[in-house]
């Protein structure tokens, strides 16, 4: 079951309730289906696959929350300078289980990140953006969420007709 998003809050449940939403939708689409069904591709020429979604989710989460906003020296998960799309393209004989592991892991740490930060202003300095704010932050994450469940919500009915939030 996902949790509502609140309908009246401060700007941070509410943002950081959507932000939940999101990641629990994703969940949702992959609930119930094996991991021949997690890896299979939309159509060709994508890469997209609800596996590489969410080993995707996992190296956003820990760019934006533990590189970004912490502050963290953290290095990728999966992507690297030779390919940078290694979350989306190499899932093949990707292990299943590691990449669930990893993306909870990246947002049970982020969701920490978050509620140490005092301010929503709270700004950190990002190489190609200049200075970005948690609010920001938050607001690109339930984008990013919400655009790949639209891309989630496709593969999901390609592979066994399961249509809905």
């Amino acid at each position: 079951m996902r949790p509502e998003p609140p309908t009246v809050a401060d700007e941070r449940a509410t943002l950081v309730g959507f932000l939940e939403f999101q990641r629990a939708t994703l969940a949702a689409k992959c609930m119930g289906l094996n991991d021949a069904q997690l890896r299979a591709r939309a159509v060709e020429p994508s890469n997209l696959s609800l596996l590489g979604l969410v080993r995707h989710m996992a190296e956003v989460e820990r760019g934006w929350f533990r590189a970004g906003v912490a502050g963290e020296d953290v290095g990728e998960l999966w992507v690297d300078a030779d390919d940078p799309d290694a979350d989306f393209d190499r899932v093949d004989a990707a292990d299943v289980a590691e990449a669930f592991a990893a993306w909870d892991e990246e947002y049970l740490r982020a969701r920490a990140v978050v509620d140490a930060t005092p301010s929503l202003d709270t700004v950190f300095e990002h190489p190609r953006l200049g200075p970005v704010s948690l609010r920001w932050v938050l607001l690109h994450m339930i984008e990013e969420y919400a655009r790949h469940n639209g891309h989630a919500d496709l593969l999901r009915e390609r592979i066994d007709g399961t249509i809905g939030e």
